[in-house]
Formats: C-alpha cells, structure tokens, sequence
C-alpha cells in the first residue's frame, strides 16, 4: 500500500520536473490509482523517474506531465523486465516439492518487487544429458560421447556415402539434374523409368560425356528413322 504521505511525495517529485501545482485533491487521487492499481512505492517512484527520462527525448512542445496511468503503465512494464530471465529455484537436496506453487509464488514475487536481484540473462543449461537416457540410445546402438572428427569434409562424405542407393539412382543424373534416389525425368519403358545414359556412366564411374558403341548406334538408327518419317510425309 502507497500512504497518504507517499502519494504526496511521489507528487512533489513529479512537480520539481514539470513545476505542476499540487492540491489536496491531487495527491488523493494519486493514493486511489496507485492502490487500485497494486502499484507499490518504490515501483511508482522508479516508473516516475522513467516517464521524465523518456520525456528528455521529445520536444519541448511535444512533453506533457505524468498522471496516473503514465506511473502505473512504466511501474508493471519494469516489474515484467525483472522476470524475463526469472528461473525457479528448488529446495535443495530434493527431487519432488509439495510446496512447489508457494514457492514459485513467492519467488516470482520477490523477484518482480525487486527484493530479490533480477537476472541479467538467462542462466545456461549444465551437466550432461540424463544416465537414463544414454542408456537407451547406446541401447538403440548409438554412440554417446564420441568426439566430432576432426575433418569435417570427410565424414560428410562417408555419412553421404552410406545412405546412397547402389546403381544410376545413386548418383544425381547429370542430364536432368534428377537428385539422388529420384528416377529421371525421360519416357518410361515398361512402365519403369530409364535413367539417362550419362547418369548411368557416373554411376559406373565413367565420364558422363561418353558414350558407348551401343549408344551411339541407338542414336543413329533413331535419327535414319526420323529421316525416313519426315521423307515419307513430304509430298
């Protein structure tokens, strides 16, 4: 609860910044608000000082004096300041807490009132993860605590290499940019897919740009019996 005594003081403060005049009237109004509000002394007091210190950025003719709403509205926007990084505290040596929403109440206010300092930043996690499970995952056959090799290119490239599928499917075709396990983007032949030659010369370890014999007698005969059907349509 603010007093009578103090809503006048909080009153003189705000008139040495902005030379009001305060009446009776004045400082009960201020007792009202400031107790409706739940607004407390030292809060309304540092809400003041805030208002006038962001008033120093205007101009002189865009300043106004603080009323109320201007302490109320400044005195709960610092107390949520001091809870942004606000960690409960548990009793010590104790895995369950039957007090926990006291406790937690009461932290929370303290922490709000500023009787206990606010947290700077938030504090960072410690310890390692729990011992029930790192035994499920070694269960699962994963390795827990094996250090990142050092070459980092080169255990990407194994890590690539074991999930790469065997055959043309397993490399990007280099025709049509199809990526690895995606079938080309050509006609199907029996309902299936076939991958493009050069896809299936990478595969194979060759250069992408040659071509076999057979290919190249696949390429002529196509190309005659182009030749043949466009002779035969000109009149």
């Amino acid at each position: 609860m603010i007093t009578y005594e103090q809503a006048g003081e909080l009153l003189g403060l705000a008139a040495a910044r902005d030379q009001r005049t305060v009446g009776e009237a004045d400082i009960l109004a201020w007792h009202d608000d400031l107790n409706a509000a739940g607004i407390a002394y030292d809060d309304a007091r540092a809400a003041l000082t805030r208002f006038y210190v962001a008033q120093g950025e205007l101009r002189a003719e865009d300043r106004f004096r603080a009323t109320t709403p201007d302490v109320i509205h400044h005195a709960r926007a610092l107390r949520r300041q001091r809870l942004e990084n606000f960690t409960y505290e548990p009793p010590p040596a104790s895995d369950a807490d039957p007090q926990y929403l006291a406790r937690l109440r009461g932290q929370l206010a303290a922490t709000a009132d500023g009787r206990v300092p606010a947290l700077s930043a938030a504090p960072a996690l410690e310890g390692g993860p729990h011992l029930r499970f790192m035994k499920e995952l070694e269960a699962r056959g994963y390795e827990v605590g094996r250090p990142m090799p050092e070459d980092e290119d080169d255990s990407t490239t194994a890590e690539v290499a074991k999930v790469r599928r065997p055959g043309p499917l397993g490399v990007e075709c280099p025709s049509c940019n199809a990526p690895i396990g995606r079938p080309c983007k050509t006609r199907f032949r029996k309902g299936v897919p076939r991958p493009h030659g050069a896809r299936r010369r990478v595969a194979a370890g060759q250069p992408a740009a040659s071509e076999t014999p057979g290919e190249i007698e696949q390429r002529r005969a196509a190309a005659l019996a182009h030749l043949s059907a466009a002779a035969k349509e000109t009149p």
